[in-house]
């Protein structure tokens, strides 16, 4: 039974038990269609602007003409988060939520061509969002690796997703928190985040380029280190170098940073959370607090 949360569906704002679609719709049919999460932390919509511009892109990508301005987008978002806040008997102020956003080629018969003139399927919810727990955060979680057997388009946020469903319950089934995954042995991402090294000072992603999903925490982690004073590079990484690294890090919306403290069973580094990712979480929490205060009256 859907919770009667509030959400937004092709320009009327309803509840997710009421919400309703054609069966038709390509999204339904073939995952045509791309997505968005945003964080929201005390009302505030979190990087906003960062997540549309990524939203325009895949939207771009998969020639699916934008349904709205960033100013309409952000008026729909902060109707829902506002709505959630009514709902709920906790302090909005303290409230940690998602906006999710996803939009479609919209409704036509089954061809598998991308149909020009189609009017585009809008969908928006906001839910609760619960980030991992304190002791994740003092103990770090454990990951399993497993070749990247998804398309070449990762860098799309795309709503076909059954990869990365795979790749995550790679992971489920051996009771870890996140599949590391490699093409070539060359890291790519998580099933669900990025993955990051830190080696002697150091920390090293992977490029830009169409074989990852550039998360919205690419931009702020290379903001933090450059307030921390800490060498940031995006480079090709080997299987050898995660499994060599000091320390290995997870990052995304719901996660933020998280520290990996063993990939198949073997410890990372000393096998426990390191220093470079209690100067980037405590950067990304001050980053938190200056984007409520600067939507504050």
């Amino acid at each position: 039974m859907l919770a009667p949360l509030p959400c937004y569906l092709n320009g009327e704002y309803t509840l997710l038990p009421d919400a309703k679609i054609s069966v038709m719709d390509r999204g339904f049919i073939f995952g045509d269609g791309i997505y968005e999460v945003v964080p929201v932390y005390g009302r505030c919509l979190f990087r906003f602007e960062q997540h549309m511009a990524r939203l325009e892109r895949s939207l771009a990508e998969l020639r699916i003409p934008n349904p709205h301005t960033r100013s309409e987008w952000r008026a729909i978002a902060e109707r829902l988060v506002a709505d959630f806040a009514r709902s709920t008997e906790e302090d909005p102020e303290k409230i940690e939520q998602m906006v999710y956003i996803q939009v479609t080629r919209g409704v036509a018969m089954r061809d598998h061509a991308m149909l020009p003139g189609l009017t585009p399927t809008v969908f928006v919810m906001t839910n609760a969002m619960k980030l991992p727990a304190e002791s994740l955060r003092q103990n770090g979680v454990s990951c399993v690796t497993a070749d990247d057997f998804r398309w070449e388009k990762a860098h799309i946020k795309s709503t076909s997703l059954l990869g990365a469903v795979f790749a995550r319950q790679i992971s489920v089934d051996a009771g870890a928190a996140e599949t590391i995954m490699f093409r070539d042995d060359w890291l790519s991402e998580g099933a669900a985040s990025n993955v990051w090294i830190v080696k002697n000072g150091l920390l090293l992603g992977p490029p830009r380029d169409n074989l990852v999903l550039e998360g919205i925490r690419y931009g702020l982690l290379e903001e933090i280190c450059k307030m921390y004073d800490i060498p940031f590079e995006l480079r090709g990484i080997s299987r050898q170098e995660v499994l060599a690294a000091d320390e290995v890090l997870l990052s995304s919306a719901t996660k933020e940073v998280l520290p990996v403290t063993r990939i198949d069973d073997q410890p990372v580094g000393d096998g426990r959370p390191g220093p470079l990712y209690a100067q980037l979480y405590a950067g990304y929490q001050a980053a938190k607090l200056q984007a409520r205060l600067r939507r504050s009256p």
